[in-house]
């Protein structure tokens, strides 16, 4: 039986033809700036984004924490969504290794943050406080891809309070697929953005920071500090340009298959579903913590991996078919028919 894994884009494969691009990849010493597959991929990913530079690194995380670092000093504040992945799941990188305070605000519905309420958390310039330096923006956030008008109003805003702009972009590309728009027309609001090749474009490891020539060349500085100095990485980069080459478009059948789980769920009365005009891959459901407690096991009898919780993620992937969706949704009618016979 096929293993369905529904918990997050992350635990995607890399397929025969990126593996064969792995095997076959010309490599150097990237320490050295000597790797040409590496150099390839980061001149690739800046021209997709239109940025002057971009810097091949292991994950999500580092990208954006070097995007901390090379943004802020010591004693420097970013402002931060409270459930951005920047603030929330990255460890408190910026605070423990760059001594940077993170300054959280709530999203509002629609994944983005109130500028007025941004402006009010701006510090005074006054050694009292901390240098409000930075904002932070996470792109698509919840599964929701940004409005357009917004970012065009948050980058005039952060220029206007002479802030820099960065943007969490690790699935950039579905928020652009979803916008209709290129990657590169939503990067042009930020000073820099990081994106992911392990999530939904199936790379096994590996993101990258896109800014101008001078922040690269510092966040150069404060991976090799951080210990993300990779030598023969043209076998990890081989593999982010076959997703850049060949998965970014093919990210809308996420979108769909996501749709589709979103109406198939929504025909059981047991499960509250969270509709968004601006959701790409990812279906977000509510039940009653008897059944949370009870579904992940049901499934995964069934072969049906999900997370845990009284709020529940199911996140849509190239591992994960329009045949895969029509198994998830009979499963769940058949536990909660089950439920209601006991009942």
């Amino acid at each position: 039986m096929k293993i369905i894994d529904l918990r997050s884009d992350t635990v995607t494969r890399p397929c025969t033809e990126m593996r064969s691009a792995m095997a076959q990849a010309n490599v150097g010493d990237d320490v050295f700036g000597e790797d040409p597959t590496v150099n390839r991929l980061e001149e690739m990913a800046a021209d997709m984004l239109g940025f002057e530079s971009a810097l091949f690194a292991s994950s999500g995380t580092q990208t954006n924490l070097l995007a901390l670092l090379s943004h802020c000093q010591r004693g420097d504040e970013y402002i931060v969504g409270q459930q951005a992945h920047t603030y929330r799941y990255e460890g408190g990188g910026g605070a423990v290794l760059g001594s940077i305070q993170p300054q959280p605000i709530e999203f509002e519905a629609d994944s983005t943050l109130d500028l007025a309420k941004v402006k009010s958390y701006i510090k005074p310039n006054d050694f009292h406080f901390a240098r409000t330096r930075l904002i932070c923006l996470e792109n698509t956030q919840a599964g929701n891809a940004l409005p357009m008008d917004y970012l065009a109003s948050a980058a005039s805003f952060a220029k206007a309070e002479e802030l820099r702009i960065h943007l969490d972009g690790a699935r950039i590309f579905n928020a652009a697929l979803k916008r209709n728009v290129s990657a590169a027309v939503i990067a042009s609001y930020f000073d820099s953005v990081s994106l992911c090749l392990s999530k939904g474009l199936g790379a096994p490891v590996g993101s990258l920071l896109c800014a101008n020539s001078e922040l690269i060349l510092e966040a150069r500085k404060w991976r090799k500090m951080l210990g993300g100095g990779m030598r023969q990485a043209g076998i990890l980069a081989a593999a982010g340009i076959y997703a850049l080459q060949h998965n970014c478009q093919r990210l809308g059948e996420d979108h769909e298959n996501a749709t589709l789980l979103t109406q198939g769920l929504g025909e059981i009365d047991e499960i509250a579903i969270d509709v968004h005009e601006a959701q790409t891959n990812m279906v977000y459901a509510g039940f009653s913590p008897e059944a949370a407690a009870l579904l992940p096991e049901f499934l995964q009898q069934r072969g049906i991996l999900i997370s845990g919780g009284k709020k529940l993620r199911l996140v849509t992937h190239l591992d994960v078919t329009r045949a895969d969706i029509a198994r998830v949704v009979v499963a769940c009618k058949e536990f909660f028919a089950g439920r209601s016979k006991i009942i």
